[in-house]
């Protein structure tokens, strides 16, 4: 059976390299401890063996707890026995990724506008990333599309979509409110002090605005 995506949805994104502990495996474990819904394992540099081994570490921190998914290796994402695996805007196509993972995996998909989240959803994405929302300190210099993309977007397809860009404590509940599922955060929990508390406070936040969107829809 295909895993349900977690709502609302807070999803750590590694980066070895914004990692304040220079230890993704347990930076990821403190912030699963306070309520991340996934991990995404993204190392577009990792040697393949290497990858396969974190992927395995991160699969243990997550198994019951939390979604793995792997960014691009569709291969490291079924021998580690993920749940799902995330494609690059320009990468494979989620229909043909299909092909090869089944029907019990997750396919998300990158995304940085409405024309690419309608292609991807006609696709078969189950789920979309899209960015960049706001400024980011780990792609300085990246074109935002604020919360009018979000608006925009939601409005025209009906997968989850998960913003990513510069999500924040402060900022997280705007982006609810604008129709995401869930936010996807790097340097907000991967360069905190203590990842389990910036995630609790990240989650707090965006489950209360995920709360009052449902009662303003019933």
């Amino acid at each position: 059976m295909k895993p349900k995506l977690p709502l609302p949805c807070l999803c750590l994104v590694t980066d070895r390299g914004r990692t304040a502990s220079d230890d993704i495996v347990n930076t990821a474990r403190g912030a699963v401890a306070g309520g991340v819904g996934m991990v995404q394992l993204r190392d577009k540099d990792c040697p393949a063996a290497e990858m396969l081994s974190l992927a395995r570490e991160l699969r243990s921190v997550t198994e019951g707890r939390a979604l793995l998914i792997v960014n691009d290796r569709v291969d490291i994402a079924l021998l580690s026995g993920a749940d799902g695996v995330q494609l690059g805007e320009n990468g494979l196509d989620a229909a043909s990724a299909r092909r090869l993972v089944g029907s019990e995996m997750l396919i998300g998909r990158s995304v940085h506008s409405v024309e690419g989240a309608v292609k991807a959803e006609s696709s078969g994405a189950d789920f979309l990333v899209l960015g960049t929302i706001f400024e980011t300190a780990s792609h300085p210099g990246a074109d935002t599309g604020g919360l009018k993309l979000v608006r925009d977007v939601t409005d025209r397809i009906g997968i989850p979509v998960i913003g990513i860009g510069g999500i924040s404590k402060s900022n997280v509940a705007g982006l609810v409110e604008s129709g995401a599922a869930g936010a996807a955060v790097i340097t907000a929990v991967s360069m905190a002090a203590d990842p389990k508390a910036a995630s609790l406070n990240i989650l707090e936040a965006m489950r209360h605005a995920y709360s009052c969107v449902a009662e303003l829809r019933l």
